[in-house]
């Protein structure tokens, strides 16, 4: 690899690290090297070996083909706009006004239920959203939020949740901290506002705490592990965006549909 190749390898790493709000020493331990080894890698002056590469992908819940510059990032577009044709080398996710307002509103649900837990941070927060959409979808064959998921290595990640979350801190709705969790940097998000229940079903609200319920207790190792065993992201290769029609191939005890009567 070429020192211009580990340079341009360096800043995508850089990149995506400030994007996750993270320092140098924090993402230097949880790869468990030394700060000056990891500043190295962003600056180009050191060979990101392999193994190093595949575990930098995962702390940002990313793949090495994206830190490579072999495949791109999808892209989403928060705005209403007309639909455009798609070029075939990339993937663009155009997300109405209506379910960007949804997704809001079940976030700001779900902190106000569980953010302020030990135990959720970002990656526990995914896999909640993740399992309340599918799971919604598989009981009532309806989308709750509509959310996009793709495969990465710690599980479902949903594609538009960085774009929200964003225009939420902005707005002052959500804020976002780092906090130590057993000795490891751990990314929280806390509300600072009530979720408007005017735009979320009775059957919607009750679904979220039933998910809550059943998963909202575990850490990120558990949920993560957890997810994997989903039929519906093992149906999917890395980074690609997981199908929801998936959900109709689970078995126990992933399935949350009583498919012989009512649902539970």
């Amino acid at each position: 690899m070429s020192r211009s190749a580990e340079g341009a390898i360096g800043q995508k790493i850089r990149q995506f690290r400030e994007r996750a709000g993270l320092s140098q020493e924090q993402v230097a331990k949880k790869l468990g090297l030394n700060r000056v080894s990891y500043t190295q890698l962003e600056q180009g002056n050191r060979k990101v070996m392999a193994d190093e590469l595949v575990e930098i992908a995962k702390v940002f819940n990313t793949t090495p083909d994206v830190l490579l510059g072999v495949r791109k990032e999808i892209e989403v577009n928060l705005e209403e706009k007309p639909k455009q044709k798609k070029k075939e080398t990339e993937m663009r996710i155009s997300v109405p006004q209506e379910n960007v307002e949804k997704f809001r509103q079940v976030l700001l649900y779900v902190l106000g239920k569980v953010g302020y837990q030990p135990n959720v941070g970002e990656t526990v927060l995914y896999k909640l959203l993740y399992f309340v959409d599918f799971d919604y979808y598989e009981k009532f064959e309806e989308q709750l939020t509509g959310c996009t998921y793709i495969k990465n290595h710690h599980g479902p990640t949903p594609v538009e949740f960085a774009k929200i979350v964003s225009s939420m801190e902005q707005k002052g709705e959500i804020k976002k901290e780092t906090v130590e969790y057993f000795g490891h940097p751990q990314k929280k998000y806390l509300p600072l506002k009530e979720a408007d229940l005017n735009l979320l079903t009775g059957r919607e609200v009750q679904h979220i705490d039933t998910v809550i319920a059943r998963l909202g207790h575990m850490n990120a190792t558990d949920i993560s592990a957890y997810s994997h065993q989903d039929v519906p992201w093992l149906a999917t290769p890395d980074g690609k965006p997981i199908d929801y029609e998936g959900v109709f191939y689970r078995q126990a005890p992933y399935s949350v549909r009583s498919y012989g009567g009512d649902d539970i």
